[in-house]
């Protein structure tokens, strides 16, 4: 009889000390979740969603060390200046969620998608040769469609791509490739179409890793 109060009351305490023990640790739990949500939002940008530039830098390199058939892909809105001189900053904004939005359903889940600053985006994707040039068609195509506004009105926007695989240029280095991709949107400027990157591409002269001459390749991450 004497045994089953003290059976009882160990078994009581170690229940306690449990119950005491987890409760720290839920606490902790909870902390992590929002540090982690922090980590996470300083990881992307506040009005596309899309990865920073380290971010998007860090899982592009990954991803270039991981797959094959990859290809780098650069992409400038055309024009977007003036849509925020004649529409205002909140349209401008609109236009660049838009953009955000149909890179992301472009690339899909697996790819490294980024907003490099302003008007420039980069994305590192499985792109296999058989369908490169209909895939860059299709981008194009998305990336022409017209936006509309929070107030119903209408704009149309345009867009420059350029894209660099690793076999035409001979490297798997993501800054080469994206000069080189770079180097290729401007040859394709205001054309409608995404041009593919040569070897000559990767050798264009460049400022942090931009094409020179470039506008805003004093400072990475600014808008051209």
């Amino acid at each position: 009889m004497s045994l089953l109060p003290r059976a009882g009351s160990r078994f009581g305490q170690r229940t306690l000390l449990l119950t005491t023990a987890a409760l720290p640790l839920t606490g902790w739990a909870v902390h992590a979740v929002a540090l982690h949500r922090q980590i996470a939002a300083t990881r992307r940008d506040p009005l596309t969603g899309l990865l920073r530039r380290d971010a998007y830098t860090n899982r592009a390199r990954r991803f270039l060390a991981r797959h094959d058939d990859v290809a780098v892909v650069m992409v400038d809105a055309d024009r977007f200046k003036e849509i925020n001189d004649r529409l205002g900053h909140a349209a401008g904004d609109t236009v660049l969620t838009a953009f955000g939005a149909r890179l992301t359903a472009w690339a899909g889940p697996r790819a490294s998608v980024g907003r490099l600053g302003g008007d420039e985006f980069a994305v590192v994707l499985q792109l296999p040769a058989a369908r490169r040039a209909l895939r860059l068609e299709q981008l194009v195509r998305m990336l022409h469609t017209p936006v509309v506004l929070d107030d119903g009105r209408t704009v149309d926007v345009a867009a420059s791509v350029g894209a660099a695989t690793p076999a035409a240029v001979g490297s798997r280095d993501l800054s080469l490739l994206q000069r080189a991709a770079d180097a290729a949107l401007y040859d394709g400027k205001h054309t409608g179409r995404a041009v593919l990157a040569t070897t000559a591409h990767a050798s264009v002269p460049s400022v942090n890793g931009r094409r020179a001459g470039r506008p805003g390749t004093a400072a990475w991450g600014r808008a051209a």
